[in-house]
């Protein structure tokens, strides 16, 4: 195994292709839907309508940046921890080891305190990439 360089980031394949591609995608087609209405159709459309769907759209859109945006940041301090709009900072003392269990959707810290931390960086479903990365931090928790 060749020594990681820190700092290091570990970000989640599957989940960030999904989001971006899926939500481009649904742009093109609400946006394309929208343009081949005739403008007597378009015009049915009120403002609360039209706002309503904007507001919808900033809403998926704002679900898809979470999930997309996650990421785990190894420092020679310790790990930052991006999950969706929630980032935490763990020095290497408080983890006492990373799990990725068979069929988890992502990795699990267990944590000194007791507790676990979901790590949704590191999805189960990008195979043998998330088991490398849970490696990867095994190696710097010594």
């Amino acid at each position: 195994m060749s020594e990681l360089t820190l700092p290091h980031t570990w970000r989640p394949l599957g989940v960030r292709m999904a989001g971006i591609a899926g939500g481009v995608m649904l742009l093109v087609l609400c946006g394309a839907t929208w343009f081949l209405f005739d403008s007597e159709v378009r015009e049915t459309f009120t403002l609360f309508q039209r706002g309503t769907a904007l507001l919808l759209g900033l809403f998926v859109a704002s679900l898809v940046h979470a999930l997309v945006r996650a990421r785990a940041v190894a420092t020679s301090e310790g790990l930052l921890v991006v999950n969706g709009y929630r980032t935490r900072f763990y020095e290497w003392a408080e983890i006492v080891a990373i799990h990725l269990p068979r069929g988890a959707p992502w990795a699990m810290l267990d944590l000194a305190d007791g507790t676990t931390s979901a790590v949704m960086a590191i999805q189960g479903s990008d195979g043998a990439r998330a088991k490398q990365a849970v490696r990867e931090i095994r190696s710097l928790l010594g």
